[in-house]
């Protein structure tokens, strides 16, 4: 199996368990319980990840003292343009509706929990601090969570240097060890899938309807994906960093189609560093430091699905959601798009963390995993192409001249590359 890459079994799996569903249902009576094992699995690392991966990068940026002034740049831009791919995927999941057309079956509907209903404005901002942190852990109440992993970071490095040192020992470890463990659970994926669509394609009667939705999930993720990569982030270059936006497009063109192919923003780091270097000109204290920084927290394209997704699954099963919980589902997306983890299948996870968040089974998740890799492919090239996009911003408002300008002489090109 080592020589099989987990997409292609989590796909067999997928669509294994999608015929067994429609030709053999009363069958996933039988195999209902890996699914809940793996769910199981999947929400027992919730809280780990949640703390370890925020407290840890909240941690790390405290560190650069030197750097403060472009770190609140690059921190605020990064969270920007994740806040707009996020609104962009909650307009378009609201304009095309893709798990409208889906049935919803009783059976769907009994596993709505009540909570779905009842969350309101004034409860999220009581809950962000919890009157018994142990009690918060215990339940997985994310929000709580994330409001103790942020003050863990950041008093984290205004302790004694001794104490700071071992502090930071620790959360790294931690996360080392929850990442351990997460690839061992995402290890039983195929199987887990295979028994969770089963029993979604087993409760939901027409199947054509349910492939359908899937389509439109994946046509409704593009499109937003590509609204923000061809109109919201050339925009921000246009009139807010006087550049030309489709010369640094045409410059990050190798970067982008290096992380389309291997979905990986890591190993695309080496190249997009030399782009935004070599060919736009940004000079490499803040070319390095922004491209680095934007690899581990900055993820416009992930922020973008994770919340179609969420709405996707919500609208199968006939959920309205209010306007508390999409503020929730808004916040938590980039929040956990911050905290992504660099693993094969790291949006199944965060996805699992803002379905428990906001109330939603997480066995929802079953619906899109199946197509998880064709748009992991697109996401990355988002991610990479919004990191290159902050670092040309960031540069413009230190003053540094760049080959893309809007006013640059041709000829003056090598000079500022030499500079």
């Amino acid at each position: 199996m080592k020589s099989i890459p987990l997409y292609i079994q989590i796909l067999a799996g997928m669509v294994s368990g999608a015929l067994l569903g429609i030709f053999f249902p009363d069958g996933t009576g039988y195999i209902d319980w890996i699914g809940t094992l793996f769910m199981n699995a999947l929400g027992m690392l919730i809280v780990p990840i949640i703390f370890f991966s925020i407290s840890r990068s909240i941690s790390r940026i405290g560190e650069g003292r030197s750097l403060k002034r472009i770190t609140l740049k690059t921190i605020g831009l990064y969270v920007f343009t994740m806040l707009i791919a996020v609104l962009t995927g909650i307009l378009f999941v609201s304009l095309i509706h893709p798990g409208a057309g889906v049935p919803t079956s009783a059976a769907l509907a009994s596993e709505i929990p009540e909570t779905v209903t009842d969350t309101s404005i004034r409860d999220i901002i009581t809950g962000f601090i919890p009157s018994n942190i142990v009690g918060a852990l215990s339940r997985n109440n994310t929000i709580p969570v994330i409001f103790i992993a942020f003050l863990t970071g950041y008093f984290t490095n205004r302790l004694s240097s001794d104490n700071t040192s071992a502090l930071n020992r620790f959360l790294d470890a931690g996360y080392e060890l929850t990442m351990k463990i997460t690839e061992w659970v995402i290890l039983f994926a195929p199987l887990g899938i295979f028994a969770v669509v089963a029993v979604q394609f087993a409760k939901i009667g027409n199947a054509m309807d349910l492939i359908k939705g899937m389509l439109l999930y994946v046509l409704t993720v593009t499109a937003g994906l590509a609204f923000h990569t061809f109109i919201t982030l050339p925009l921000l270059l246009r009139f807010g960093a006087r550049v030309h936006p489709w010369k640094h497009f045409s410059n990050m063109s190798s970067p982008m189609i290096t992380a389309f192919s291997t979905a990986s923003s890591g190993a695309t780091l080496p190249l997009t560093l030399e782009a935004v270097e070599k060919k736009d000109g940004v000079s490499g204290r803040i070319a390095q430091f922004t491209v680095s920084l934007g690899a581990t927290i900055n993820m416009n394209g992930a922020a973008l699905l994770e919340c179609v997704a969420v709405m996707f699954i919500a609208q199968v099963y006939g959920i309205e959601l209010s306007f508390a919980q999409m503020l929730v589902i808004t916040l938590t997306s980039v929040l956990c798009a911050i905290g992504s983890a660099g693993i094969p299948m790291s949006a199944m996870v965060m996805l699992s963390i803002i379905l428990s968040t906001v109330g939603l089974p997480i066995e929802g998740i079953g619906l899109v995993i199946g197509v998880d890799r064709i748009l992991d492919m697109l996401r990355t090239s988002v991610n990479v192409y919004g990191d290159t996009c902050v670092a040309v911003m960031v540069a413009k408002s230190e003053k540094e001249k760049l080959t893309i300008d809007l006013n640059i002489d041709p000829n003056d090109h090598e000079e500022i590359l030499q500079s």
